[in-house]
C-alpha cells in the first residue's frame, strides 16, 4: 500500500514520527527549515567565480548562512544547529576528496573543537552552579546579596546589570555570567515570574559583554588592539587608565540606553519583589532531611561547606588571573574535580547537566574557525567599499563589520582578523581604528552563540533566540557610531 492510500491516521503518525525525528514540531518548521536551506544555497552558489571566492570559502559561506538562518528562525533547536555545523564541515570540507581531506583522519580536525578550553569553562560553570543549587547556596546568595537590598523589580534589574558589568571589567565575562546566573538560579528556575525573568537573565548577558569594554584586561580583543598598536613601526601605547577613558564612557552610555529598553520591554505589573521573595524560601537541613538521620544531616552540612569553600576558591582564582597566570578554563577544573571526586555531585546530578549548550557553543566555535580557515573572512573584508570613503567613515564601517563578524565567530578571532587589517587600511587613524574594532567586538548579541555569556544565558531556557535578536540589533546599530564618535573625539584631544 502506498503512502497516498494509507488511512489519514496512519499518514499522520508517519508525519509525526518524521517531525519528532528532526526535532521539528510542525509542518511550518519543516518549510522554514527548507527555506533556510534554499536561501543559503542560493547565496553561496550564485556568486560568480570571478569574485575570487574559492570552493572551500563557498562551502563555508553556505554553512554560515544556513546556520545563521536556522538560529534566527528557530527552525530546529539551537544545539542541533551546532551539531549540524560540525556535520556539514565533515561532509563538505573533510570528506574523501574534499577541500581539506589529505588523509583519512583529516575529518578529526572538525571535532576537536569539543575539547576547546571554552567548552571546559562552560562545563565548570555548570558544575559550580549544580553544586550551589544542590546545597541551596545559590538561594542564600541571591537572597542576601541581591534580593534583600532591592525593593522594586527595576532596582533588582539594575543591581544585577551593574554587578555583572563591574565584575566583567576585571575578570572573564564568561566566569562572571556563570557566577551571577548561579546566584539568580532561585529566581529564573521558578515558573511564576512572567516575562520579567527574561529581562533579568538578558541583563546578565548584556552586562557581561559590555563590561569587557571598560578595562584593558576585560576581554581579549582589547589586548589584541593594544598589542597591534605597539607592534607598529611607530608604536602607540595605551596605558590601563587611558583605555578606561576610551572604552568606559560608551559602554556606560549603551548600558543606560538599553536599560530603558529592557525596563519598557520586560518589567510589567505582573511581578513584584514580594512575589519573588515568596518563592525564595531557603530549604533548611531539617526541612530537606529527616531529623532522625544524623548521618545524612552531617553529610549535607559537609557538602555545603565543601561547595562554599570550593566556590570561594574558584571565584578568587577567576578574579586574580592577571596575577597568578592560570587560564580561566584551567580554574574551572577546580569545582569539576572537587565536586565529582568528593561525591558532592552524584551520577544523577552529572547526567542532569545541560550538555546541549556545550554542543551549541562547539558549533559556534567550529563556525568561526571555518570562516577563518577557508579564507572567507578575508574575502568578505576585501569586498568592503573602503576606497571611496573618509577615515572616520571607514572606522564606522569596520565597527559594523566587527559586530557582524563577532555574531558568527569568537570576538577574539574577529579582532585578530580585523584589527591588523583596519590599521593597514586607515593610516593616520590607527589608534581610533584598532580601539573601535576591539570595542565593537563586545557588542555581538544577536544570536545565543554569539558570545559565551549569551550561550550561558540561553541555557536557562528563559529567553529565546528572538529575544537576543531584538536586543542584539539595537546594540549592534548603536555601538559602532557611539564608539567611533567617542574614540575619535578623545583621540583628537590626546
Amino acid at each position: 500500500m502506498s503512502l497516498t492510500t494509507k488511512p489519514p491516521q496512519v499518514k499522520n503518525q508517519i508525519a509525526g514520527s518524521i517531525f519528532r525525528l528532526l526535532e521539528i514540531r510542525s509542518p511550518y518548521k519543516v518549510w522554514l527549515f527548507l527555506f533556510c536551506l534554499l536561501l543559503s544555497t542560493s547565496i553561496a552558489y550564485v556568486i560568480p567565480e570571478s569574485t575570487g571566492l574559492k570552493d572551500d570559502a563557498r562551502c563555508a559561506l553556505f554553512i554560515l548562512v544556513f546556520a545563521a538562518s536556522l538560529w534566527i528562525s528557530d527552525a530546529i533547536p539551537a544545539f542541533a544547529v551546532g551539531i549540524l555545523i560540525i556535520g556539514l564541515q565533515i561532509a563538505l570540507l573533510g570528506k574523501p576528496g574534499g577541500v581539506f581531506a589529505q588523509t583519512s583522519h583529516d575529518w578529526e580536525r572538525f571535532v576537536v573543537v569539543l575539547g576547546h578550553p571554552l567548552i571546559w569553562l562552560f562545563f565548570g560553570g555548570f558544575v559550580l552552579a549544580a553544586g550551589m543549587s544542590k546545597t541551596s547556596l545559590d538561594y542564600m546568595l541571591a537572597n542576601r546579596l541581591i534580593l534583600r537590598k532591592n525593593t522594586t523589580p527595576t532596582s533588582l534589574l539594575i543591581s544585577v546589570l551593574g554587578t555583572t558589568f563591574l565584575l566583567s571589567m576585571f575578570i572573564s565575562n564568561t566566569a562572571t555570567a556563570a557566577m551571577i546566573l548561579a546566584m539568580l538560579r532561585p529566581i529564573w528556575a521558578k515558573p511564576k515570574t512572567g516575562k520579567y525573568v527574561t529581562g533579568l537573565v538578558l541583563v546578565v548577558s548584556l552586562g557581561a559583554n559590555l563590561g569587557g569594554m571598560g578595562s584593558l584586561i576585560g576581554t581579549p580583543p582589547n589586548a589584541i588592539a593594544v598589542g597591534s598598536l605597539e607592534k607598529m613601526p611607530e608604536p602607540i601605547s595605551i596605558p590601563f587608565l587611558e583605555w578606561m577613558v576610551l572604552g568606559l564612557p560608551p559602554a556606560l552610555l549603551m548600558i543606560v540606553l538599553l536599560t530603558f529598553y529592557l525596563k519598557r520591554q520586560y518589567i510589567g505589573n505582573e511581578i513584584s519583589i514580594s512575589t519573588i521573595l515568596e518563592q525564595m524560601t531557603v530549604p533548611t537541613t531539617s526541612g530537606t532531611l529527616t531529623d532522625t538521620d544524623h548521618e545524612i544531616r552531617s553529610v549535607a552540612r559537609w557538602q555545603r561547606v565543601t561547595v562554599m569553600g570550593t566556590s570561594l576558591v574558584t571565584i578568587a582564582l577567576w578574579m586574580t588571573g592577571q596575577w597568578h597566570g592560570l587560564p580561566t578554563a584551567v580554574v574551572s577544573f577546580v569545582p569539576i574535580v572537587v565536586f565529582t571526586t568528593s561525591g558532592v555531585l552524584t551520577n544523577k546530578d552529572v547526567r542532569s547537566l545541560q550538555y546541549d549548550v556545550l554542543f551549541l557553543l562547539a558549533g559556534g566555535l567550529a563556525l568561526g574557525e571555518t570562516i577563518t580557515m577557508t579564507g572567507l573572512s578575508g574575502w568578505l573584508v576585501e569586498h568592503l567599499p573602503t576606497d571611496s570613503i573618509g577615515s572616520f567613515w571607514l572606522v564606522l564601517l569596520l565597527g559594523y563589520t566587527t559586530v557582524l563578524f563577532s555574531n558568527f565567530m569568537s570576538n577574539t578571532a574577529g579582532a585578530n582578523i580585523l584589527v591588523p587589517l583596519g590599521i593597514t587600511l586607515n593610516p593616520g587613524m590607527e589608534l581610533e581604528t584598532a580601539v573601535v574594532i576591539a570595542l565593537c567586538a563586545s557588542a555581538a548579541m544577536c544570536l545565543p552563540v554569539a558570545t559565551p555569556p549569551n550561550a550561558m544565558v540561553y541555557s536557562t531556557e528563559k529567553c529565546s533566540s528572538r529575544d537576543f535578536l531584538k536586543l542584539g540589533l539595537i546594540l549592534g546599530l548603536i555601538a559602532p557610531p557611539l564608539c567611533a564618535a567617542w574614540v575619535t573625539l578623545v583621540g583628537m584631544m590626546m
